[in-house]
């Protein structure tokens, strides 16, 4: 006969082992059968859970339904519910349904405690099958429930006839896929549609699925002899117990919408459809989105989880739960919160965020910045010890615990199942882990310093502003002049202001002072405090930005920065605060992003929308747009790009945009009309299109606030689309352009992408907007002037198909390397400049117009086209560059123009483009004072006069 090995046992627990080792064997076990579960690790198993061993003891056949392989092994997707559905197969009534759930309950908890208990399943895999046992039982019994009701008192139908089902939603551990070993599973009851059953006895759907709900929590929850499957817990449906246990979509969303906490978004994150249809559930999710996930960064979740801790801190000072490893100091819910702060405040924004388990929470913390990777480890492995903890104390017993136990016996248990020696080695470590879950949530959740009241200081101003003194003298003393008096007293009165409530009054009081200081040591204080006096008018509706300011100090710094160096800046923000979420991020001071990196980004930002959502696809990319803007700025007004890197950051940003946009659109009318499908003679295939960029997108050469020329083209003159609904090629491709240009040009409450240009396509206005292939070419080489032919040098595309971009980069070299009259081109070329001169210079006496006034920027232009033109036909590596320096370095190189000649033009044109980059984002366009550029201008209108005499 086998006996245990009880050498590893701590001797004080070798005596109950051994106790249940007899008992066990009076229950009959087999000797092969005492034989594979010692060599399973029952003696480990024994010394740390009295409920498995006393599960085999009273219940030996347990084991014939729990083959031994399922203890050595992970089990298989769906594998739990196989099992669970199995085991009911023959219930025949509720009796009946709750014995054989109990007993298929107990036997996978026995499974799950051993391979945990023995070291064989990790914290993931004891957590996934507790929760997978549970949404089976849940799931299981609720069908055959359901079937039980509809013979009674049928089917409650929707408006289309359907029948409805009831849903289940798993809120807390369960609804994350977190459930621990002995825990209330948290549901909420809900169907989609009012009606009435069609059976014997007719009842309305309120009355419908509250009977079948509390049958459910009746076979869930019910105490027999078999013991219980899973307390229920129905407090977090809406109104908590005094409200409906079964509650319509409409009346749920009503609800949160209308009376909806702050804790219950915060519950709503967790929230998952476990039962019943699933589909539905997640429509309702999915409906409930915006209740809990903001579209700005939403730090009010600061002072509404603060309070939510207070709360509970004080009901742990107040029952002596000192102990707890939940709710304790540094337990399980401080880490919770640390990550359910971060889903609250950027969830809107960051669709990884909104997971419902918190492990894969920490790792986005971590990779997006939020949290140091330390940190964030040291979060993880306090996490997996609390967990492991939190189911060995559960498994010892089956009970409910969170408490860490007084008892020594006890206590050496936990320790032993924990893997210590002793429960002096186990609480050293453990006290680790709270410490440093407690120094990170406090470093999360402190809150800011308030500024000290004084005479003469912010807060002193604001004080005497705001109860409707002169706050002149306060002011003057922070080195602001006589307006900002008169300021402050305008934001008082302005609307906005006067209908905050008191929470946003309370925040608004909190702000001021720090406001007021960070205008003041900005360096233009008046002009600064003006514009953030605006900016704190534009956001007041919205008291979660209030709140954001509140909440952080750097964002007040940031801003004030930008006032003062950039109105152009702080004006966008202004008009779109959402980008006050970027001030926040710490990528915003590092370099510009390059165009992968934009690329993925924007891939993750629309990875969070709804891809029917063509309102919501629209406004995340105005707002991914305006961020990176945002980026690229700083990075230009901190030094951090030269202004050569600064447009092509923003030509980079508004490709990949373009071809973002290119592939909604396309997609969204192939899904409608069908793919284009044209004859080239060898067979029929798909048509192609493409985008082409000119001007400065072409010469990536962009600027802040820069239009964008394109043209559009494709290769499907003959033929239609192949959809349920077809269009001839021609009309789909002209709605495609005009959907691109509407996408990009339309202003959403999120703004405006780009404005688009079309005026360079064949025939200008009155030419198709649009063109095919074919026609474009025909226009291009018989039509076109030559000022067509230098706007074409500058082309290039930047979306579409590979072969048609193919064609046009071979038809563009074909066109640019023609051999020209020189004599022609230099009479077009300076004709076209002088007109454009008349009709486009904006410079005055007092200002140089860098762009378009002589020796300008366009001058710098037509110079370089002028010889690329000539001599493209001897050298036609020339037509390469679509950028100017590009093309001045090749000149230089192929000695077409003198090198000196090429160096100066190529810097003077790079200082021109620093120049109105800085202009634009202080608000003052392209017009520089007048003498700024005196000896550039002579330089570039003596190479000018050089060349056109």
């Amino acid at each position: 006969m086998a006996e245990p090995d009880l050498a590893n046992i701590p001797r004080p627990l070798r005596g109950p082992v051994s106790a249940q080792w007899q008992r066990f064997l009076a229950a009959g076990a087999s000797a092969d059968l005492q034989q594979a579960l010692l060599e399973r690790g029952l003696v480990d198993v024994f010394a740390a859970s009295d409920f498995v061993a006393d599960s085999l003891i009273r219940t030996p056949a347990l084991l014939d339904a729990l083959p031994l392989e399922r203890l050595a092994r992970a089990s298989q997707p769906g594998e739990i519910a196989a099992q669970i559905e199995e085991a009911l197969a023959d219930a025949d009534d509720e009796p009946q349904l709750q014995t054989a759930l109990r007993r298929a309950r107990r036997r996978e908890m026995v499974r799950i405690a051993w391979r945990d208990l023995t070291g064989e399943a990790k914290l993931d895999e004891t957590l996934a099958d507790l929760s997978d046992l549970a949404d089976a039982c849940i799931d299981a019994a609720l069908k055959r429930l359901a079937a039980w009701h509809a013979e009674r008192f049928g089917a409650v139908r929707d408006a289309d006839g359907r029948p409805q089902s009831l849903v289940v939603l798993g809120f807390g551990k369960l609804g994350a896929r977190e459930l621990n070993f002995s825990s209330d599973v948290d549901l909420v009851f809900l169907y989609p549609h009012i009606g009435d059953s069609n059976g014997a006895r007719s009842l309305d759907a309120a009355a419908y699925f509250t009977r079948l709900g509390q049958k459910l929590i009746q076979a869930l929850d019910t105490p027999t002899a078999d013991g219980f499957v899973f307390r229920v817990d129905m407090r977090l449906r809406p109104f908590g117990a005094s409200g409906p246990l079964a509650m319509s979509f409409a009346a749920a969303e009503q609800y949160y919408q209308r009376h909806g906490r702050d804790w219950e978004r915060y519950a709503l994150i967790k929230a998952r459809p476990v039962a019943g249809d699933r589909a539905a559930g997640e429509r309702l999710l999915r409906d409930l989105r915006p209740f809990v996930y903001r579209r700005y960064l939403d730090f009010t979740a600061f002072e509404s989880l603060r309070d939510m801790k207070a709360m509970i801190a004080r009901e742990v000072a107040r029952q002596r739960l000192e102990d707890n490893i939940k709710l304790g100091r540094g337990g399980i819910r401080e880490i919770e919160f640390i990550g359910q702060l971060f889903q609250l405040i950027r969830g809107g924004r960051d669709a990884a965020l909104r997971t419902r388990a918190i492990r894969p929470v920490l790792a986005r913390l971590s990779a997006a910045g939020h949290l140091q990777a330390a940190e964030t480890a040291a979060l993880d492995a306090a996490y997996v010890f609390l967990r492991r903890t939190e189911n060995r104390l559960q498994m010892a017993a089956d009970r409910q615990t969170h408490e860490l136990p007084a008892d020594p016996g006890a206590r050496l248990r936990l320790a032993t199942a924990m893997g210590f020696t002793d429960w002096t080695a186990f609480c050293t470590a453990l006290n680790g882990h709270r410490d440093t879950v407690r120094a990170a949530f406090d470093q999360v959740f402190a809150a800011p310093d308030r500024p000290a009241a004084g005479p003469g200081d912010a807060a002193d101003a604001w004080q005497t502003a705001a109860t409707g003194g002169d706050a002149a003298a306060a002011l003057a003393e922070l080195g602001f002049g006589t307006s900002a008096a008169a300021a402050l007293k305008d934001l008082q009165t302005a609307a906005p202001i006067e209908a905050l409530g008191a929470r946003g009054r309370r925040r608004l009081d909190e702000l001021m002072p720090r406001l007021i200081q960070a205008a003041a040591v900005s360096g233009k204080p008046d002009a600064v405090l003006l514009s953030l006096l605006r900016l704190v008018e534009a956001v007041a509706g919205r008291t979660a930005y209030l709140a954001l300011l509140a909440e952080n100090d750097n964002v007040l710094r940031h801003l004030a920065a930008l006032a003062a160096s950039s109105p152009w800046l702080l004006q966008l923000v202004t008009r779109v605060p959402l980008l006050m979420d970027e001030l926040i991020d710490p990528r915003l001071f590092g370099p510009a992003p390059d165009r992968d990196a934009l690329a993925a980004e924007l891939a993750t930002v629309l990875n969070g929308v709804d891809p029917t959502d063509q309102e919501g696809e629209m406004d995340a990319l105005r707002q991914f747009q305006q961020a990176a803007v945002l980026r690229i700025a700083v990075a230009d007004l901190s030094g951090n790009a030269e202004s050569q890197l600064v447009s092509r950051r923003l030509t980079a940003l508004a490709e990949v945009v373009i071809e973002t946009v290119v592939r909604l659109v396309r997609e969204r009318l192939v899904t409608r009309h069908g793919r284009p499908l044209t004859d080239d003679g060898a067979g029929t295939r798909a048509a192609r299109f493409g985008v082409i960029a000119y001007g400065t997108l072409g010469g990536r050469e962009l600027g802040y606030g820069s239009d964008l020329d394109l043209v559009f083209v494709h290769d499907g003159a003959e033929g239609a689309t192949d959809g349920a609904r077809p269009l001839d090629n021609a009309v789909f491709f002209a709605r495609l352009s005009q959907r691109i240009i509407s996408f990009l040009s339309t202003a959403t409450s999120a703004g405006v992408l780009y404005r688009v240009d079309t005026r360079l396509r064949p025939s200008g206005n009155a030419g198709l907007l649009v063109s095919s292939f074919d026609g474009f070419e025909r226009y291009q080489r018989e039509q076109a002037w030559s000022w067509e032919h230098q706007a074409l040098i500058r082309a290039r595309p930047v979306a579409g198909d590979g072969e048609l971009i193919a064609r046009f980069e071979a038809l563009r070299c074909g066109i640019l390397c023609r051999r020209r009259d020189p004599e022609q081109l230099r009479e077009d070329v300076a004709a076209m400049r002088e007109r454009m001169r008349r009709e486009l210079v904006v410079e005055t006496q007092a200002g140089f117009d860098i762009k378009q006034g002589a020796g300008g920027l366009i001058d710098i232009e037509f110079l370089v086209q002028y010889w690329v033109l000539c001599h493209a036909h001897t050298h036609p590596e020339l037509v390469e560059a679509t950028d100017n320096a590009g093309a001045l370095e090749r000149l230089a190189a192929l000695n077409l123009v003198d090198s000196t000649a090429a160096a100066e033009l190529a810097a003077i044109h790079r200082d021109y483009l620093a120049r109105i980059h800085r202009l634009t984002l202080e608000g003052w366009g392209a017009v520089a004072a007048g003498e700024e550029f005196r000896d550039m201008r002579e330089t570039v209108l003596a190479r000018w006069r050089e060349v056109f005499r």
